[in-house]
Protein backbone atom coordinates (compact mmCIF):
# COMPACT_ATOMS: atom_id res chain seq x y z
CA UNK A 1 0.00 0.00 0.00
CA UNK A 2 2.79 2.45 0.89
CA UNK A 3 4.63 1.78 -2.38
CA UNK A 4 1.44 2.30 -4.38
CA UNK A 5 0.73 5.54 -2.51
CA UNK A 6 4.22 6.79 -3.25
CA UNK A 7 3.89 5.81 -6.92
CA UNK A 8 0.64 7.73 -7.13
CA UNK A 9 2.19 10.86 -5.60
CA UNK A 10 5.25 10.65 -7.88
CA UNK A 11 3.13 10.16 -11.01
CA UNK A 12 1.23 13.37 -10.19
CA UNK A 13 4.46 15.31 -9.68
CA UNK A 14 6.49 14.27 -12.74
CA UNK A 15 5.78 13.55 -16.38
CA UNK A 16 8.65 11.16 -17.15
CA UNK A 17 8.62 7.35 -16.86
CA UNK A 18 9.78 6.09 -13.47
CA UNK A 19 10.62 2.85 -11.71
CA UNK A 20 9.69 2.33 -8.09
CA UNK A 21 11.21 -0.14 -5.65
CA UNK A 22 11.50 -0.92 -1.99
CA UNK A 23 9.04 -3.20 -0.24
CA UNK A 24 7.86 -5.03 -3.37
CA UNK A 25 7.17 -8.51 -1.99
CA UNK A 26 4.06 -9.81 -3.74
CA UNK A 27 2.45 -9.78 -7.17
CA UNK A 28 -0.22 -7.58 -5.61
CA UNK A 29 2.48 -5.03 -4.70
CA UNK A 30 3.70 -5.07 -8.30
CA UNK A 31 0.20 -4.66 -9.72
CA UNK A 32 -0.71 -1.87 -7.29
CA UNK A 33 2.47 0.11 -8.00
CA UNK A 34 1.92 -0.11 -11.76
CA UNK A 35 -1.75 0.80 -11.48
CA UNK A 36 -0.77 3.80 -9.34
CA UNK A 37 1.39 5.19 -12.15
CA UNK A 38 4.84 3.57 -12.01
CA UNK A 39 6.15 2.35 -15.37
CA UNK A 40 8.26 -0.38 -13.81
CA UNK A 41 8.89 -1.97 -10.43
CA UNK A 42 12.28 -2.84 -9.02
CA UNK A 43 12.51 -6.02 -6.97
CA UNK A 44 15.62 -6.85 -4.95
CA UNK A 45 15.48 -8.92 -1.74
CA UNK A 46 12.18 -10.59 -2.66
CA UNK A 47 13.66 -11.80 -5.98
CA UNK A 48 16.32 -13.72 -4.04
CA UNK A 49 14.05 -14.95 -1.26
CA UNK A 50 11.11 -15.82 -3.54
CA UNK A 51 12.27 -16.15 -7.18
CA UNK A 52 8.81 -17.37 -8.18
CA UNK A 53 7.59 -13.81 -7.63
CA UNK A 54 9.59 -12.72 -10.69
CA UNK A 55 7.93 -15.35 -12.90
CA UNK A 56 4.48 -14.43 -11.60
CA UNK A 57 5.02 -10.68 -11.98
CA UNK A 58 6.37 -11.06 -15.53
CA UNK A 59 3.45 -13.29 -16.50
CA UNK A 60 0.86 -10.92 -15.04
CA UNK A 61 2.35 -7.50 -15.91
CA UNK A 62 4.86 -8.22 -18.68
CA UNK A 63 8.63 -8.53 -18.53
CA UNK A 64 9.08 -4.86 -19.49
CA UNK A 65 7.66 -3.86 -16.09
CA UNK A 66 9.98 -6.08 -14.00
CA UNK A 67 13.43 -4.78 -13.04
CA UNK A 68 15.65 -6.90 -10.83
CA UNK A 69 17.96 -4.87 -8.63
CA UNK A 70 21.00 -6.90 -7.58
CA UNK A 71 23.64 -5.91 -5.02
CA UNK A 72 26.65 -8.21 -5.29
CA UNK A 73 29.93 -8.06 -3.44
CA UNK A 74 33.21 -9.62 -4.55
CA UNK A 75 33.80 -12.94 -2.77
CA UNK A 76 36.65 -15.33 -3.60
CA UNK A 77 37.18 -14.43 -7.24
CA UNK A 78 33.47 -14.10 -8.02
CA UNK A 79 30.49 -12.16 -6.71
CA UNK A 80 27.79 -13.15 -4.26
CA UNK A 81 24.41 -11.51 -3.83
CA UNK A 82 23.76 -9.41 -0.74
CA UNK A 83 20.32 -8.28 0.37
CA UNK A 84 18.87 -5.95 3.01
CA UNK A 85 20.84 -2.94 1.86
CA UNK A 86 24.03 -4.92 1.23
CA UNK A 87 24.20 -6.21 4.82
CA UNK A 88 23.25 -9.87 4.42
CA UNK A 89 25.13 -12.34 2.22
CA UNK A 90 22.81 -14.87 0.60
CA UNK A 91 25.69 -16.98 -0.73
CA UNK A 92 24.05 -16.92 -4.19
CA UNK A 93 26.44 -16.65 -7.12
CA UNK A 94 25.78 -13.50 -9.15
CA UNK A 95 26.07 -15.03 -12.63
CA UNK A 96 23.81 -18.00 -11.82
CA UNK A 97 21.26 -15.69 -10.23
CA UNK A 98 21.22 -13.37 -13.25
CA UNK A 99 20.64 -16.32 -15.57
CA UNK A 100 17.74 -17.47 -13.42
CA UNK A 101 16.17 -14.01 -13.31
CA UNK A 102 16.37 -13.72 -17.09
CA UNK A 103 14.81 -17.17 -17.51
CA UNK A 104 12.03 -16.22 -15.10
CA UNK A 105 11.07 -13.24 -17.27
CA UNK A 106 12.85 -10.24 -15.78
CA UNK A 107 12.90 -7.35 -18.23
CA UNK A 108 16.12 -5.73 -17.10
CA UNK A 109 18.83 -5.93 -14.46
CA UNK A 110 20.05 -3.08 -12.28
CA UNK A 111 23.53 -4.07 -11.09
CA UNK A 112 24.71 -2.28 -7.93
CA UNK A 113 28.28 -2.96 -6.83
CA UNK A 114 28.34 -2.98 -3.02
CA UNK A 115 32.15 -2.69 -3.17
CA UNK A 116 32.17 0.41 -5.40
CA UNK A 117 29.07 2.19 -4.09
CA UNK A 118 29.79 5.81 -3.20
CA UNK A 119 33.53 5.57 -3.91
CA UNK A 120 33.58 7.48 -7.21
CA UNK A 121 36.24 5.20 -8.71
CA UNK A 122 34.11 3.98 -11.61
CA UNK A 123 31.78 1.06 -12.13
CA UNK A 124 33.02 -2.49 -11.51
CA UNK A 125 33.77 -3.22 -15.18
CA UNK A 126 34.79 -6.82 -14.53
CA UNK A 127 31.46 -7.53 -12.84
CA UNK A 128 29.54 -5.77 -15.62
CA UNK A 129 31.33 -7.85 -18.28
CA UNK A 130 30.54 -11.07 -16.40
CA UNK A 131 26.87 -10.06 -16.27
CA UNK A 132 26.79 -8.98 -19.92
CA UNK A 133 28.16 -12.37 -21.01
CA UNK A 134 25.07 -14.19 -19.72
CA UNK A 135 22.37 -11.56 -20.26
CA UNK A 136 20.42 -10.68 -23.38
CA UNK A 137 18.08 -8.32 -21.50
CA UNK A 138 19.07 -4.70 -20.74
CA UNK A 139 21.75 -4.19 -18.09
CA UNK A 140 22.00 -0.99 -16.03
CA UNK A 141 25.32 -0.18 -14.36
CA UNK A 142 25.13 1.36 -10.90
CA UNK A 143 27.53 2.28 -8.10
CA UNK A 144 30.87 3.98 -8.55
CA UNK A 145 30.55 6.78 -11.12
CA UNK A 146 32.74 9.72 -10.16
CA UNK A 147 34.04 11.12 -13.45
CA UNK A 148 32.47 11.63 -16.88
CA UNK A 149 34.69 8.90 -18.35
CA UNK A 150 33.17 6.39 -15.89
CA UNK A 151 29.79 6.69 -17.62
CA UNK A 152 31.36 6.01 -21.00
CA UNK A 153 33.43 3.09 -19.67
CA UNK A 154 30.38 1.48 -18.09
CA UNK A 155 28.79 1.30 -21.53
CA UNK A 156 31.77 0.91 -23.88
CA UNK A 157 33.88 -1.41 -21.73
CA UNK A 158 31.41 -2.90 -19.24
CA UNK A 159 28.69 -3.57 -21.79
CA UNK A 160 25.92 -1.79 -19.88
CA UNK A 161 22.90 -0.57 -21.84
CA UNK A 162 22.36 2.29 -19.38
CA UNK A 163 24.23 3.93 -16.53
CA UNK A 164 22.93 5.15 -13.19
CA UNK A 165 24.50 7.56 -10.73
CA UNK A 166 23.42 9.35 -7.60
CA UNK A 167 26.17 11.19 -5.68
CA UNK A 168 27.57 13.09 -8.66
CA UNK A 169 24.09 14.51 -9.32
CA UNK A 170 23.04 15.03 -5.68
CA UNK A 171 26.20 16.99 -4.91
CA UNK A 172 26.14 18.91 -8.19
CA UNK A 173 29.41 17.60 -9.63
CA UNK A 174 27.67 17.05 -12.98
CA UNK A 175 24.22 17.67 -14.37
CA UNK A 176 22.32 14.99 -16.27
CA UNK A 177 22.65 17.19 -19.35
CA UNK A 178 26.45 17.34 -19.02
CA UNK A 179 26.66 13.54 -18.83
CA UNK A 180 24.37 13.15 -21.84
CA UNK A 181 26.39 15.66 -23.88
CA UNK A 182 29.65 13.95 -22.94
CA UNK A 183 28.32 10.52 -23.93
CA UNK A 184 26.85 11.83 -27.17
CA UNK A 185 30.19 13.46 -27.97
CA UNK A 186 31.85 10.06 -27.58
CA UNK A 187 29.41 8.37 -29.95
CA UNK A 188 26.96 6.90 -27.44
CA UNK A 189 23.29 7.19 -28.34
CA UNK A 190 21.45 8.99 -25.53
CA UNK A 191 17.76 9.37 -24.91
CA UNK A 192 16.53 12.88 -25.52
CA UNK A 193 14.43 14.55 -22.84
CA UNK A 194 10.95 13.14 -22.59
CA UNK A 195 8.23 15.66 -21.88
Amino acid sequence: KMVADLAQRVSKAISIPFTIGGGIRTVEDVKNALQAGADKVSIESAAVLNPKLVSEAAALCGSQAVVISVSPRRVKGGWEIFIKGGRENTGRDLVEFLQEMQERGAGEILLNSVDEDGRGNGYDLEMLKAAREVLTIPLIASSGAGELADFYNGIAQGGADAVLAASVFHYGKFSVQEVKQYLEGRGICVRKNIS
